[in-house]
Parts: structure tokens; C-alpha cells; sequence
């Protein structure tokens, strides 16, 4: 008897592996109930029992609905649906990539050829036609279907366990597990890629461009250098895709729980997604674009010219001067605001979809 009488939690008893990340203060349960507890009493029936007995009883029931409801992501509908994303939103936004980082290899070291954006534009279609601003979209869009997909399903991989009860997750567990899908997305899937589309766009710079296509592109990258060469500027890309991935979702779910206050179901219009997105784009764009210079120059045909990337920030500092770390900011804003907005949309939609027809525990 004396057992029914001692102080008790939610997390207490046969549910507490399942709603321990849910589990209120002890100084929760000196307060009244609540109007949601008060009504899973009477739903329950537990009107006959002791008080003690019916407040521990309704927490349960609270809580058991709680973690039966909760809202996450499969990592399978995650991936899926983020690489549906990511292959859509690349074929409308790469021409701004393209621009960048023409400007970005526009050294001032030696004569500048681009007096800016819209000069670089011009002179790409004069001398290529509307297909130069596409060149190179083969490497990166073979790549960035895989790329969204390991980044929003190794987000949600690590982002499950960490939700509450009610599915939300907090912005410091955002921040984490944001960079470690961007860690995982630059090995596996963004260094390759990025190095094959730098080379292959520099290649174009030249007078005499080597490379005939995406394939022959790489079987001579692979040829001359090895499968290392695919590899330059590993540890700049770690960093740029860590950090850019880290503010992105940190901003995203920072944006997400203010807007949806205390009702977690709460639905998101596309538009406002958009409008999200676009603000976490752009706040990732202030934040490591340094890092995405460097990272361009590691991959470029004239990467050999820096020890490591150390030696390539210092370089590039003493030579150009600081402002030459922001050289291409304003196509990369654009490009990247739109590329979040439309990546972040697409994927709430696709995973909707998903919810529909794919069921999942």
C-alpha cells in the first residue's frame, strides 16, 4: 500500500523506455491538472479511483497518445523525397551555380575577364550560347540527387531519437544533427561531384578546352590523377557542407517551432516553407561563404599551386586580400536562397505524398 502512496512520474512503470524523452519536471506535478488532463480522467473512466491513483493513470494515457502520435520522418521516405528535391531544384537554379563559380575562378591575381554577373553572362552566351550557362549541370546533377537524399535522410536518421514526445525537435539537437548530415553528404557525395563540376567548368575557361563531355570528363580526371583527384579539397568541403547544412536546419527548425507555438500539427503552407527556406539559405550564405572560395580553388585545374587549404586561405589573403573571400556572394545568395526554398518545399510536399501511399510504424 505504501507503494501506491510514493511520489511517481510519467516515465515510471511499463512506458518508460517510450516516453522518457517526454517526461515532465517533478515540479510539473505540483501544479493543477490541466484541462487535457482533467478530460483523459473522465475519457478514461478513472472517476472511482484515489486522486493519486487517477492523476497517474491519466498521465500514462497522455502520454502513451503522445509518443503514438508523434510526427517524424521515416529515413526511407527521407531519402526519397529529398532526392526528388534535389534533382528538380538543380535543373532551375544552375546557371546562377555556373556563374559563381566562373567569377569565383576569375583570379584577380591576373586580368580579370568578367566585370561582373551580367558581363559574365554575356560573354558565356556569346561565345557558347544559352547551353554555356548549363555546362557542367551533368556532374552536378548526378550528383545532387544523391546529395539531397543522404542529407535529409541521415538528418532524420539522427533527428528520431532525439524528438520529444510530440515529434518536435529542439534547436541545438537541429544545429547537431544538421551537421551531421552535411558531413556526411560532403564524403560521400559532395567532393566528387563538386571537384568534377569545378575542373569541368575551369576547362571551359581555357582556349583550348579538353574535356568533351561529362564521361570523358571524368575517365581523364581519373586517368591523369586517380580517384584522388576527385577528392581535392576534401577538408573545405567537410567544412563548407557541415556548417552550411548545421545553419540551415538550425534556422529552418528555429523558424518552425516559432510558427507553430504550442500546436506542433500545425500545417505549414508551401508558401511560408518557401519563405523559410529562403531565410536559412541566405543566413548559410553570409556565414561560410569564405569557406566555399576556398573550397572552389581547391578544386580547380590549378589546385596544385596550393600545399593544402590552409596554405590556399592564405594565399588567396595575401595576394587578393580579404574581400576576395566574398568574391561571388551575390549569385551564390541568389542561387542558394532559391535552391533552399524550392529544395525545402518540395521535400514537405513529396514526404505528404509519401505519408499517403507508403506506410510506416
Amino acid at each position: 500500500m505504501s507503494s501506491l502512496l510514493k511520489p511517481f512520474s510519467v516515465c515510471e512503470g511499463p512506458c518508460e523506455s517510450s516516453v522518457r524523452r517526454g517526461c515532465p519536471s517533478s515540479s510539473t506535478h505540483q501544479q493543477p491538472p490541466s484541462r487535457g488532463l482533467a478530460a483523459a480522467v473522465s475519457a478514461a473512466g478513472l472517476g472511482s479511483l484515489p486522486a493519486h491513483q487517477r492523476s497517474y493513470a491519466a498521465r500514462r494515457n497522455l502520454a502513451a497518445a503522445a509518443v503514438g502520435g508523434r510526427k517524424i520522418t521515416h529515413p526511407g521516405k527521407a531519402i526519397l523525397a529529398g532526392g526528388i528535391a534535389g534533382g528538380i531544384e538543380i535543373c532551375i537554379t544552375f546557371p546562377t551555380e555556373y556563374v559563381k563559380t566562373q567569377l569565383q575562378l576569375d583570379e584577380r591575381a591576373n586580368p580579370p575577364r568578367y566585370r561582373g554577373i551580367g558581363d559574365c553572362v554575356k560573354l558565356t552566351v556569346q561565345d557558347h550560347g544559352l547551353r554555356g550557362l548549363y555546362r557542367g549541370l551533368s556532374s552536378l546533377l548526378y550528383g545532387s540527387i544523391p546529395k539531397s537524399a543522404v542529407r535529409f535522410g541521415m538528418f532524420e536518421m539522427l533527428s528520431n531519437p532525439m524528438r520529444d514526445a510530440t515529434g518536435r525537435l529542439d534547436n541545438t539537437g537541429s544545429l547537431l544533427c544538421g551537421l551531421g548530415a552535411g558531413i556526411a553528404e560532403a564524403i560521400l557525395v559532395v567532393c566528387p561531384m563538386e571537384t568534377l563540376k569545378v575542373k569541368m567548368i575551369h576547362d571551359q575557361c581555357s582556349l583550348r578546352p579538353r574535356y568533351r563531355g561529362f564521361f570523358h570528363g571524368v575517365s581523364e580526371i581519373i586517368r591523369e590523377q586517380g580517384v584522388r583527384g576527385t577528392y581535392q579539397g576534401l577538408t573545405a568541403t567537410v567544412l563548407k557542407q557541415g556548417t552550411n547544412q548545421a545553419i540551415r536546419f538550425y534556422v529552418m527548425n528555429l523558424l518552425r517551432n516559432w510558427y507553430k507555438g504550442d500546436d506542433p500539427r500545425r500545417e505549414m503552407h508551401p508558401i511560408v516553407t518557401a519563405m523559410f527556406g529562403a531565410t536559412a539559405g541566405a543566413a548559410s550564405v553570409f556565414g561560410n561563404t569564405p569557406l566555399d572560395v576556398v573550397k572552389t580553388r581547391m578544386q580547380g585545374l590549378e589546385a596544385h599551386r596550393y600545399k593544402n587549404t590552409v596554405d590556399c586561405a592564405f594565399q588567396i589573403l595575401k595576394h587578393e586580400g580579404p574581400q576576395a573571400f566574398y568574391k561571388g556572394t551575390v549569385p551564390r545568395l541568389g542561387r542558394v536562397c532559391l535552391d533552399v526554398a524550392i529544395v525545402f518545399v518540395i521535400y514537405e510536399e513529396v514526404v505528404k505524398l509519401l505519408n499517403n501511399v507508403w506506410k510506416t510504424q
